[in-house]
């Protein structure tokens, strides 16, 4: 439990700085190995952290794709080749540094943070197009202030809780 206190406090920490960041910055890559070893160090199950990886691959492609349009770039496959872009820029390095693909890191079987990515992801892609639903029914107004992030992050959050709880030893 403790060690759950201590990642929702760097979680909400996250939230009151303001990061200038390059989408395609190397060190992000870095950063992002450098918080995956740091969350083990904490104890943090890979599944856990990489569902939080999975949720701003989802976003950080999602707002790249916003303003590609914004400055009218479109071309065939960009939704695509956008979303495997930031994929690959993350899983890659961790595949070959050795952050996938241990044996004896899996959890039904799947690679802890390909389970986690992959779950993350689809839970976080899925809140956004259901907020958009339901903005789309009311009118297209929110139903509450900050709807759109509180659904989708709380949806990790639960998700995180729950896999606390089934990775738990």
């Amino acid at each position: 439990m403790k060690h759950l206190k201590i990642f929702s406090g760097l979680l909400v920490a996250n939230f009151l700085v303001v990061y200038s960041a390059s989408a395609f910055c190397p060190v992000c890559v870095v950063a992002a190995g450098a918080g995956l070893g740091f969350s083990r160090w904490l104890g943090i199950d890979d599944t856990i952290t990489s569902l939080w990886i999975g949720g701003l691959l989802v976003a950080i492609s999602a707002w790249t794709i916003d303003w590609l349009k914004k400055k009218k770039i479109n071309f065939k496959g960009m939704s695509f080749l956008t979303y495997l872009a930031y994929y690959a820029m993350v899983l890659i390095p961790f595949y070959t540094t050795g952050f996938i693909g241990h044996p004896f890191n899996r959890l039904w079987n799947i690679d802890k943070i390909l389970l986690g990515t992959m779950i993350g992801s689809m839970v976080f892609y899925f809140m956004g197009f259901w907020y958009q639903s339901l903005k789309k029914k009311n009118n297209g107004r929110a139903h509450f202030p900050f709807q759109k992030v509180v659904m989708p992050l709380g949806a990790l959050l639960v998700l995180s809780l729950v896999f606390y709880f089934i990775t738990k030893k």
